[in-house]
């Protein structure tokens, strides 16, 4: 039986694509990134992009949506969103190549199933055109991802509860920003409930709602100027282990690179 595998090829405001799947295929949520790099991760774990079933899309700012024209029109493959965020999309600066044959409309809480995997999307908070989050599915796994969110809704929530694996943001860290150099209308809406989670709140709701069955948490889109990976990583350590959740025994946490690649996880 092929295991679950997962990669982050970057994540943060200067690009997001993540990828998940299995030894044969997959997809990819988002597509923030350079086509090229995109192509450089996937052979460099044995795949290209014949054996991707489809770019699931977040949201419509660019740096979630670089690659999604020359992905969709060029190399054919599907990417799917919600009618508003597509519709943000060809209205996008930094999608130069608009999408038409590629473009798969998908509705939030409907459930599709692509190759091996069933998907489903479910509505976030966040300054976009429309944005959603998704629970993949595969084998009786659950890896669901909520990035880009000021505030966890009970739609957002009722998926991360039943997550075995789980990307979420852990932005920034309330000091950094409130005591550095960002303008206040900028700060405002990084806090705002249409906004950015901070490490806090992220380890406040892991802390509150952790349950046996989530193995792994990956932190991602962590802020450049107000964050640091060994600040988010101890932020959510120490409010998990305030209610009896131990890093390491009960639950492994790792933080994700803005540039590079995650290494690839493999889920048996």
């Amino acid at each position: 039986m092929d295991s679950l595998r997962f990669q982050s090829f970057g994540s943060g405001s200067s690009g997001n694509c993540y990828f998940i799947g299995d030894a044969s295929s997959g997809i990819l949520i988002d597509a923030g990134i350079g086509v090229r790099s995109i192509r450089r991760h996937l052979r460099d774990i044995g795949l290209d992009f014949e054996n991707i079933w489809g770019v699931f899309v977040t949201h419509d700012h660019a740096d979630h949506i670089k690659a999604v024209g020359p992905l969709g029109e060029k190399h054919l493959i599907p990417i799917y969103s919600t009618r508003k965020v597509h519709e943000g999309i060809q209205r996008s600066y930094c999608v130069t190549e608009k999408l038409y044959s590629s473009r798969k409309y998908i509705e939030k809480h409907e459930t599709i199933e692509v190759g091996n995997f069933k998907i489903t999307s479910f509505p976030v908070s966040h300054d976009s055109t429309d944005s959603v989050g998704y629970t993949i599915e595969y084998k009786e796994k659950r890896f669901t991802f909520a990035t880009d969110l000021g505030y966890v809704c009970e739609d957002a929530a009722s998926h991360i509860k039943l997550a075995d694996y789980l990307v979420l943001e852990a932005n920034y860290d309330e000091q950094m920003l409130l005591n550095g150099h960002y303008p206040a209308h900028l700060k405002n809406r990084i806090i705002a409930v249409t906004g950015h989670l901070s490490n806090d709140q992220t380890g406040r709701f892991l802390a509150e709602n952790f349950n046996d069955k989530m193995k792994y948490i990956f932190l991602c889109h962590l802020s450049k100027e107000n964050n640091s990976p060994e600040i988010a990583f101890n932020t959510i350590k120490n409010h998990l282990e305030l209610k009896q959740v131990f890093v390491g025994t009960h639950v492994q946490l790792f933080t994700l690179e803005r540039f590079s690649p995650s290494e690839l996880f493999e889920f048996k």
